[in-house]
This record gives C-alpha cells, sequence and structure tokens, in this order.
C-alpha cells in the first residue's frame, strides 16, 4: 500500500554504490572472467553444416559471431556478403568438426547461391581449408555438446598442480567446488581433510589437465606438506585408480587453450628484488632469486636476516608473475618498502643493503614492462578474495593505483584485513555482481548503508519477478518452475554489447555523451549486463527522467523478461521505474535493436554486432526530424500505452512552486494517472504526482500535445501504411493510423514451410512482397531472423515498405513468444 514502510535488509549492489557515491569497475577491466564467459567457439572457426534446403549434403561454414548456445554462420564462398548469413543453435542444428563428413561417407556439396562462384569444389576446399582452426569437435558431439566449456569441469573432475615450493613436482587435485571458474581443489588421496584445500581459477598457470606432468617431464608426486600423511604404497595406490579412472574424471585439453603462456625468463640465483609476498600481500619486501629451476621457473626467498629463524617463506615464481618488481621500484613510486625482519634500523637503503650481501640487483630487463591502461581508478568498487580467508569474497575499494597494481580495501571480512596488493591481472577479483551471478556469498559490509526504512508506491506488474539471489535460493529449495529462467551458465550468458558511436544517436540522447561511453560492455549475466548498459544510457541522455519513462514496462504489456528497477536524477530529483530485459542470449540482439527503436535512434547504435565501418542503416544521413518520419511521430508515441502505464515510476520532487503547480495540472489531466511516491525523502517532505515534470517545454506545447493525445487516447496500437514513393522519407500526411489486432497463430512459425510464410503475406497489406519471398526461399525460420537492415539489402526494398514488412514479422515474432516460446 501506499505509505506502507519497507526494510531492506539484504546487501543490493546498486543502492550501496549510489549511497556511497561509487562506481564499479567497469567488467571489461577482468579479463579472466570476460574469458570464463566464452562458449568455446570463436569468430573464424570452420565447421560442416547441412545446406538448408538439401539436408543430405553439408558445405564449409565459417563462425562469424557467437552468443550463449546460437552461433551466426556464413557458408564459405560468400566472401565478405552478409546477406546469406544465418542462425543455428549448437543443441539441434546438424553441425560437425572438418572433416566428419569424410569419416562419415557424407556429401560436401557448394550451396546452390554460389555454385557459380566456385568453378572447382576440391580446389576450392584445399585453399580455405589450409591452416583453418575447426570448431572443437567435443562441443559439437557427443556429451559435451552445447555445454558451457566451465560446466565440463564438474565436482568430482581432475586436474594435475603444480607445486607453488617446487615447480619441478605436481599432484593430483579434486575438483570439490565450481564456482563460475572458480575452482575449491583438495589433493587426490585426502578426499575426507578439507586441510590443505585450495581455491585457484581455472586459467591459472599451476593448473593444468591430468597427464601435462607426464608429457612434459615433470615428477608427479604429492607435495611435502601432505607426504608423511601416507606410505609410499599408498601414493602408488592412487596413482594407479587415477590412471584407471582418467578418461571419466578427465576435463578436456580445449578448456586451457586460453591460459596465460608462459615465457622464457632471464633471472640467476643470488640476484635480489623486491616482492609482494603472495601468502600476505600488504607489504613490499626484499627478496632474492633462491634457485633456477630451468628457462621457465625460478624459486624466489622472502629475505629475513634473523640468525634464529626456523622458515623462510618461498614461493615459485615465472616471468609474468604479479608481485615482483626491480630494485627501487617502491622508491620510484613513492611506496614504502619494508626492511627485511632482523634489519638494523628502520631506513633501509639497497646501495648499501646489496654491498653488504655481496648481491646483484635483478636487471630491469629482467621483468615484463607494466601498463597503466586497465580501466581501474581510484575509489571504484570490486568484489575480491581475501588472502587471508579465500573462502571469503568481500566488498574491495581501490585505494591507490601504481603501474599494473592496486591497493584494496576490503570490507565485512571477518577479521579486518590491511589494504592488499593485486595485479590488475589477478584472477582473485571480479566485477560488481559476480557473486550474485554465480550464487555465492558476497561478504556484506558492517554497517550496511543501505538498511534504512523508505517509503515507497511502487506498482509491480503482476507476474513474479526473479533477482538472481531468488533464483539461486529456488534452485537450492527446487521451489522454480519449469518455465521460470535461471540467470546462470550458458544460454543466460550475454555476449559483448557494443556502442556504435558513429550511429545516430535520435533526439533523446545526447551524442556527446555517447561518445564518452565504453566501447563495449559485457560479457557476462545477461540481466547485469543488460541494466549496465540501459544504466549507461539513461545516464547519456538531454532528460535521464524522460529516457526511464520510454523504457519503462507498461503494466499490462505481454511479460517475456525479468523487471528491474532503474534510476535517473534530473534537476535534483530522482526517479525511478521497472523495465523488462531479457535474460535469455538467443533474445539480446532483438532487444538491443527493439530498445534502438523505442528511443528513435539509430537501430545499431547499440547491440551484439560492432558497426566498423558504415552502418548498414545509413543512418549518418538522418537528422532528428527525418528520423522521427522514418519511425513514426515522436508526439504519438505513447498514445497506445494503457491508462496506469506509468503508475510505477517514482520521483522525489523538490517542493513545488506556483509555476509548477500549474505544469502538473497539465499532466495530471494528460496521463490520468499518479502516484505519491517519496525516494529518500523525509518524512513529511511534499510529494509529487509519478509523471514526470518537463520544465522545459512550454505551456503552449503541453496544450497542444494534451489535446491530441485526448483525441487518440482510445487506439492501442499504432501501424504504418506508407506510399509507394519513396524518393523522400513519408510526410505526416502519408502516415495511416489503425487498430492493429493481436495475432493469433495456428500453428509454430518455426515450422512454417515457404509457402506458409507466402500464405501469412498474401492476407497482409505487403501482400505484393510475397512473390520476393517465394523466390527467396523463405521459410518460418529464416522469416523470425529478418530484420529491417537484412530485409532492405536482401529484398532491396526502400525504407517505407520494408518497416511496413517489419511490422508483420514483428507481430508473427511477438506470437511466437506469447505462444510457443515455452
Amino acid at each position: 500500500d501506499a505509505g506502507s514502510s519497507v526494510e531492506e535488509m539484504e546487501f543490493n549492489w546498486d543502492e550501496y554504490l549510489e549511497d556511497t557515491g561509487a562506481t564499479a569497475a567497469p567488467h571489461g577491466s577482468f579479463k579472466h572472467v570476460d574469458t570464463s564467459l566464452q562458449n568455446g567457439f570463436a569468430p573464424g572457426m570452420k565447421l560442416e553444416v547441412a545446406v538448408k534446403s538439401d539436408q543430405n549434403t553439408y558445405w564449409v561454414a565459417t563462425i562469424i559471431t557467437t552468443c550463449g548456445q546460437l552461433l551466426l554462420l556464413r557458408y564459405d564462398g560468400y566472401g565478405e556478403d552478409r546477406k546469406a548469413d544465418f542462425w543455428c543453435d549448437i543443441l539441434t542444428a546438424d553441425l560437425h568438426p572438418i572433416g566428419w563428413c569424410e569419416q562419415n561417407k557424407k556429401i560436401l556439396k557448394v550451396p546452390e547461391g554460389i555454385k557459380d562462384k566456385i568453378p572447382d569444389q576440391e580446389e576450392f576446399l584445399q585453399r580455405v581449408l589450409k591452416g583453418a582452426c575447426s570448431a572443437p569437435a567435443n562441443l559439437l558431439e557427443g556429451l559435451h555438446r552445447g555445454k558451457n566449456p566451465l560446466d565440463l569441469i564438474a565436482p568430482g573432475s581432475r586436474l594435475e598442480l603444480q607445486n607453488i615450493r617446487d615447480s619441478l613436482e605436481a599432484w593430483i587435485v579434486n575438483v570439490v567446488e565450481n564456482v563460475g571458474g572458480r575452482l575449491k581443489l583438495r589433493y587426490e588421496g585426502l578426499e575426507d581433510s578439507d586441510k590443505f584445500d585450495q581455491w585457484l581459477f581455472y586459467l591459472d598457470p599451476f593448473l593444468h589437465q591430468v597427464g601435462w606432468a607426464a608429457q612434459h617431464g615433470y615428477s608427479l608426486q604429492p607435495p611435502l606438506a601432505i607426504r608423511s600423511l601416507r606410505s609410499e604404497a599408498d601414493w602408488q595406490e592412487i596413482l594407479k585408480k587415477v590412471k584407471e579412472e582418467e578418461e571419466e574424471s578427465s576435463v578436456p585439453t580445449d578448456l586451457f587453450k586460453d591460459k596465460p603462456v608462459i615465457g622464457v625468463h632471464s633471472f640467476s640465483e643470488g640476484m635480489k628484488l623486491e616482492a609482494v609476498d603472495p601468502m600476505a600481500p600488504f607489504v613490499i619486501c626484499p627478496a632474492t632469486v633462491l634457485k633456477v629451476y630451468n628457462d621457465k621457473y625460478f624459486l624466489i626467498e622472502m629475505d629475513d636476516l634473523r640468525p634464529e629463524r626456523a622458515s623462510s617463506q618461498r614461493y615459485v615464481c615465472h616471468l609474468n608473475s604479479a608481485g615482483i618488481f626491480p630494485v627501487q621500484w617502491s622508491l620510484k613510486n613513492g611506496l614504502h618498502l619494508s626492511p627485511p625482519p632482523g634489519y638494523p634500523g628502520q631506513d633501509f637503503d639497497w646501495a648499501d643493503y646489496l654491498k653488504q650481501c655481496g648481491a646483484e640487483a635483478a636487471p630491469q630487463s629482467c621483468f615484463p614492462s607494466l601498463t597503466s591502461d586497465h580501466g581501474f581508478k581510484e575509489n571504484m568498487k570490486l568484489e575480491a578474495v581475501n588472502p587471508v580467508d579465500p573462502e571469503e569474497v568481500c566488498i574491495a575499494t581501490v585505494t591507490k593505483l601504481k603501474d599494473s597494481y592496486l591497493w584494496l580495501q576490503l570490507e565485512g571480512s571477518k577479521k579486518p584485513v590491511p589494504e592488499c596488493i593485486v595485479s590488475v591481472e589477478s584472477m582473485n577479483i571480479f566485477p560488481v555482481g559476480w557473486c550474485e551471478t554465480n550464487g555465492y556469498q558476497l561478504r556484506p559490509p558492517r554497517k550496511a548503508i543501505v538498511n534504512k526504512q523508505k517509503k515507497i508506491a511502487v506498482v509491480q506488474p503482476e507476474k513474479q519477478i526473479l533477482s538472481s539471489r531468488t533464483v539461486h535460493d529456488g534452485l537450492k529449495n527446487q521451489e522454480l518452475n519449469s518455465s521460470d529462467s535461471v540467470v546462470i551458465n550458458g544460454k543466460y550468458c550475454c555476449p559483448k554489447i557494443y556502442f556504435n558511436h558513429r550511429c545516430f544517436s535520435g533526439p533523446y540522447l545526447n551524442k556527446g555523451r555517447i561518445a564518452e561511453l565504453p566501447q563495449s560492455v559485457g560479457p557476462g549475466n545477461c540481466v547485469l549486463v543488460l541494466k549496465e548498459v540501459l544504466t549507461l544510457l539513461i545516464n547519456a541522455a538531454y532528460k535521464p527522467s524522460r529516457v526511464l519513462r520510454e523504457l519503462q514496462l507498461d503494466e499490462e504489456a505481454a511479460w517475456h523478461g525479468h523487471g528491474e528497477t532503474l534510476k535517473a536524477k534530473y534537476k535534483g530529483k530522482s526517479y525511478r521505474a521497472t523495465v523488462e530485459v531479457v535474460r535469455t542470449a538467443d533474445r539480446v540482439a532483438d532487444f538491443c535493436r527493439k530498445t534502438c527503436i523505442k528511443l528513435e535512434c539509430c537501430p545499431n547504435l547499440f547491440g551484439p554486432q560492432m558497426v566498423l565501418d558504415k552502418c548498414s542503416e545509413n543512418c549518418s544521413v538522418l537528422t532528428k526530424t527525418k528520423y522521427t518520419h522514418y519511425y513514426g511521430k515522436r508526439k504519438n508515441k505513447r498514445i497506445g500505452r494503457p491508462p496506469g502505464g506509468h503508475s510505477n515510476l517514482e520521483v522525489a520532487m523538490k517542493k513545488p512552486n506556483k509555476r509548477r503547480k500549474r505544469r502538473k495540472h497539465f499532466f495530471v489531466h494528460k496521463k490520468k494517472r499518479s502516484s505519491t511516491s517519496v525516494d529518500n525523502t523525509p518524512a513529511g517532505s511534499p510529494q509529487g504526482s509519478g509523471a514526470e515534470e518537463e520544465d522545459d517545454q512550454d505551456e503552449s506545447e503541453l496544450s497542444h500535445s494534451l489535446a491530441q493525445d485526448r483525441d487518440k487516447r482510445k487506439r492501442k496500437l499504432r501501424t504504418f501504411s506508407f506510399s509507394d514513393d519513396e524518393n523522400k522519407p513519408p510526410s505526416p500526411k502519408d502516415i495511416k493510423m489503425e487498430v492493429a489486432e493481436k495475432l493469433q497463430l495456428d500453428s509454430n512459425p518455426l515450422e512454417w514451410s515457404v509457402a506458409d510464410v507466402v500464405r501469412f503475406l498474401k492476407s497482409t497489406d505487403c501482400a505484393p512482397l510475397a512473390r520476393i519471398f517465394l523466390d527467396q526461399e523463405i521459410d518460418g525460420q529464416a522469416l523470425l531472423l529478418l530484420t529491417l537492415p537484412t530485409v532492405q539489402e536482401c529484398m532491396d526494398l526502400k525504407l517505407g515498405p520494408a518497416i511496413k514488412l517489419c511490422h508483420h514479422i514483428e507481430r508473427v515474432k511477438l506470437a511466437f513468444y506469447q505462444q510457443f516460446a515455452n
């Protein structure tokens, strides 16, 4: 009820960022997370695909892009021509690795569309397949087909882990838990004890598939710390058992192809350097190269001058190991270097120390060059592993940056931890929301800033809204319906969303602010990535509150996705609205395109496709005025919204003056809806209407639009009928308004034949175009993949008829999602 109090107890990143005035570190700065979200297929890979017109023949195709379990393919022979690109679902399409046809006596035959371009099939195949990379066979066939590669590292899987005390040794580890690629590992032979468990990201350079040690001449034996727990005979028996079960517990080798490559180092024994102790990464201290194993690995020892020391901190390093620096690096960067224990006095001097030890400093050439181009900035927030307790993942704040290193202050840890030093390429740091996405407990701050009472009056749609947290809890309790989408893994992983800065930004979005947006966001969880994209767009608007209103979910609209609360600030006031985002990767491209059209910008302004040179929409010629003629009159845009459609829009308003009262009257009368709500407003403050006050729109314009809306409010939807004269954009006189009935389909359009598609088109006002569909053999599956650019390019249609045709295609898509998409 309006005015009721709601106490928010759970930690919420959005609230926390708003209350602390901080920003989240960009998703693109966490390269290991990006890699973990890839599906194992990459652009440029080739495979053999059944030819649609003749299912008994196959042809070679190249992967253009990937989106979850979907692949965008192009038959070899089409060159740079995008017209024949097509999407395939890995789980259902007839896809195979290169060489499959030859092995299975199947026919490779050039498709009809490019037959005249390939006179000699054998010569062509030899040329295009020379040095080509085939799509992974294990992801196209068998048990692993269509699975996210990360899912293949299941609990019970075995790997080999190099000994951090002696890199020439390795031992088998069991995967106890897999959290988004972060693995809890237990040494083989210690099934009943978790004392020596370790957490490592699956791309860690010291982690390998079973069999790696034997292949590279390394010794396979348990580390010294656990060797005494069993007899030598027991360890040999364990090894024998592992070899017998190797096939069923092994992890595919392809999974490690993106691991960092270890280069050749040039360190020598006795060299001095500065180092961060990985076991306690809070200080930088002098260290010594104690031993060189080979051209890849060497042993570092933290210097300790105390005569009574019982043991020393030693660990194996390689060329790209984090936390090793040349002598004087701390001094040059204004950082404190802690003297070694037992050093006389506090004023440490490297020159005296080297002379005292009779040692030389490791030259600068031994160390890789450090970069400052990483996207992190001071005060940014992220999620980080607590080095003292690796079970904990905490909220972290960047307090300082030097070259490729961050100083992080962890919040909420069970025991207070000093600022820790981590590399920007560390695999123990994660973007905001990573824990929630992967169902892992994030340690909240001790004093929950968001734990406060708020008066809210938000009318939510009747459909259930699932948060990532709800999903995780539901998975554990098995309370979710089979139709509910689960916001983790495979197809729920959103591809990168590109901001194509050259594209037309439309009347709502500020071109200058759009240019300042990052080139891309993601990949990641669909809901989180799309929410971040929409938030960036809202903040890049001339009037963020207006864009929020355009994106807002209508109360009576069909529910296809996931409701997220987004916020906007404009002229000192705060606005909120529930916005629908899609939850599965296969719907991301369509969602982005429809959102672009809703905001009256180029349909390619943002989406999973990067516009490299010229936009296929030719949007560079558009002005704001022309765009409204192409995509519909902006003033009438909201005619079809049902009364109360904006009642879930919250606004905290300043005390209204007389002028604002008068304007508020216009909006209440115009919209016939309001909501009394306060967002962080003290009790007793004036409450404004739920509709936005547009301060810069004069009253005469309001009155004029008011009259237009009153005349047309009964119309539910708009359709456009364009004149045949397409030499110029249609004028308002050419636009005919009519009521479009909701489409009810008798059969699933995915199963439509070409004849079914033609029959449907002949029932619309696009009947003259049916001949093109018949000539190009467009069936139901192809129909559902058509978009405005492809319709214009493939059918050579002018913009007017293309939009009219796409309107009917969108009606089919909508009916498909409502009736058959389950």
